[in-house]
């Protein structure tokens, strides 16, 4: 790929990107509504809002780090150089899309939905009226770590072979909409960090198949 094929690829990706996450900021407030109006009171106590939850924790890191170990191990065990490379890379981009969107959400002092209406929804910094917020749960919502990480293993998978991608993608879709579903994170906290594990994925297959070329 020449460089200005790369550089218009990467315009078009910021355009609709950008795009899709500054769309995704005015669908915050009438999703939490409708979400809200259709589970009522009870909903997180029940077969379905525990299901969701368990997703949400099962779709966690540490797990995807253990499916793509035991991935890898098969993999291994089979011989297949190519997928060994793809899910390595593919936890590496899982752990770096992670590690931003935690360090990013820990300074934005964005509210999560559930906190309405005991805490007024807002972007409040990493400090606000002498309290510092970094560290406490109610105010780090913006960006999903969550969907960061399931999405930053997903991308490398879905550039290095789309068909498995678009298997993966599920899982990594339903994490981030069982975490707007429990009210852990609005649609924008999903979008944005969707957003920059793509671009996170798509960086770090690059990377691997340069460095790393199958013989």
């Amino acid at each position: 790929m020449t460089l200005a094929v790369f550089l218009r690829l990467t315009l078009i990706f910021l355009i609709v990107a950008g795009g899709a996450a500054a769309i995704s900021f005015q669908w915050d407030q009438p999703v939490r509504e409708h979400i809200i109006a259709l589970q009522g009171p009870q909903w997180s106590k029940s077969p379905e809002g525990k299901m969701h939850g368990m997703i949400r924790k099962w779709g966690d890191w540490p797990w995807i780090m253990v499916a793509a170990s035991l991935g890898i191990a098969l993999a291994r065990w089979r011989g297949n150089k190519r997928w060994t490379r793809i899910l390595l890379a593919a936890m590496v981009a899982s752990t770096l899309a992670g590690m931003l969107a935690n360090a990013s959400r820990l300074t934005t002092g964005r509210t999560r939905p559930r906190e309405s209406p005991k805490i007024e929804q807002g972007f409040y910094g990493p400090y606000h009226e002498g309290r510092l917020l970094i560290g406490v749960p109610a105010y780090n919502s913006f960006p999903s770590g969550h969907t960061a990480t399931a999405f930053g293993f997903a991308a490398v998978v879905v550039f290095a072979s789309p068909a498995w991608g678009a298997l993966v993608l599920v899982p990594a879709a339903l994490v981030a909409w069982s975490s707007i579903l429990i009210g852990a994170h609005h649609p924008s906290d999903v979008a944005i960090s969707t957003v920059l594990s793509f671009a996170v994925g798509w960086g770090i297959w690059r990377i691997t198949v340069r460095r790393f070329p199958l013989p």
